[in-house]
């Protein structure tokens, strides 16, 4: 129900004042001009407010989705102002404001998962994990994969796949993995491989699919069974490694031929919507909100943010990348988990401005492992808890 503010004071000020009617006309214009309908606003943008043209309201935009999410915000504030003119804000008697419009746009916006534009197969030898100061024949985590990589592709081009079969200690003994690796602007992506019994559970009769539509069509299906016990969210996006017989264009099996026929590895990404995996198209939906501040609509300045692996090292919990919420545990209250929140943060953003919020999602164990997300400002020096 909108919340629409009416000036019954307009009433209260023609029955119960004693100043001479006209100085009751000139606070009944002076409150009438200054103030607005106030109203809190929840809506999704269309086709058609994207398309359409600005001077009939719209975005001006070619396709049903802005370009970034730092494009909505850009444009968002005016598109408001457009739609709903009437809307802002209520003052009181000093000129302070008492009550504010707001508004939740949900809107779709474009941000691209790189697929492969190369291919390479490798598999590492016991020579390399010596090399490398991997002294039992194994690596210990990614990390140490993608450092590995680093080293052997020092100039790796954009977007080169490697299909990498490697060992890997998994807390009980070595296991043998194939996974991929993209390297995207100079930062290695993991996408998981799917396995030859993982392909024969999908009745495929050797270790590949016949078709890209037909892996298109299967792999959500894999990524839920994949990812069933692994506590994931809505909006999660997985990388996935899968297997074509194709024309090998690019003479991976290094028999001098390019017009022959090999397996080759592709990439896909899929997303999860909270209950089913479905293909990444590479748009994303997300809300912003926006609050008025008496003369512009004006964007909720909170930063999401993750805590990453180095983040749990700083704060003294690198061994297992979580806090240990259970009764009794470490970071079982809030307080000491806002602590190492301040940590991070200023690590992270030392030049954060006075009034500036986040919402900080980190990986906890309470029994089992799972996430927790909590909202903090920053006051002088430090963030306190909203």
């Amino acid at each position: 129900m909108k919340k629409i503010i009416y000036l019954f004071a307009i009433i209260t000020l023609v029955f119960t004042s004693c100043n001479p009617l006209e100085d009751v006309n000139e606070e009944v214009d002076a409150l009438t001009e200054k103030n607005n309908l106030i109203d809190d606003i929840v809506y999704t943008l269309t086709e058609k407010d994207y398309k359409d043209d600005v001077k009939k309201g719209g975005l001006g935009l070619s396709f049903a989705n802005f370009g970034s999410s730092a494009e909505a915000k850009e444009l968002l504030p005016g598109y408001l102002a457009k739609k709903y003119p009437a809307l802002g804000v209520t003052y009181k008697a000093e000129g302070e404001i008492e009550k504010a419009s707001s508004a939740a746009i949900e809107y779709k916006y474009y941000s691209p998962k790189r697929t492969e534009k190369s291919l390479v197969v490798y598999e590492v030898t016991s020579a390399d994990y010596a090399t490398a100061g991997h002294n039992f024949g194994n690596f210990s985590n990614t990390g140490e994969v993608t450092a590995f990589l680093d080293t052997k592709y020092p100039n790796a081009a954009n977007r080169m796949l490697v299909n990498l079969t490697y060992k890997q200690y998994n807390g009980a003994t070595a296991v043998t993995l194939e996974n991929g690796f993209i390297i995207v602007d100079g930062n290695w992506e993991m996408a998981t491989g799917i396995t030859a019994a993982e392909y024969t559970a999908m009745g495929q009769s050797r270790a590949q699919f016949n078709s890209e539509a037909e892996a298109l069509a299967k792999i959500p299906l894999y990524a839920k069974t994949k990812f069933q016990f692994e506590n994931k969210k809505a909006k999660d996006i997985e990388g996935i490694m899968y297997k074509l017989y194709v024309t090998d264009t690019q003479d991976i099996d290094n028999d001098g031929r390019t017009d022959d026929r090999t397996v080759y590895s592709f990439l896909t990404y899929v997303i999860y919507d909270g209950a089913n995996w479905s293909i990444y198209n590479n748009i994303l939906t997300d809300t912003l909100k926006f609050g008025h501040d008496g003369t512009k609509w004006v964007p909720d300045n909170t930063i999401k943010y993750t805590f990453v692996a180095a983040d749990f090292e700083l704060v003294g919990n690198g061994f297992y990348n979580n806090f240990d919420v259970r009764a009794g545990k470490a970071e079982e209250t809030i307080e000491v988990r806002v602590t190492k929140i301040n940590t991070v943060l200023k690590a992270n953003f030392p030049n954060a401005a006075e009034g500036q919020k986040f919402s900080v999602t980190y990986a906890v164990y309470n029994g089992t492992d799972t996430t927790i997300t909590t909202n903090v400002i920053k006051v002088g020096a430090d963030y306190v808890l909203q």
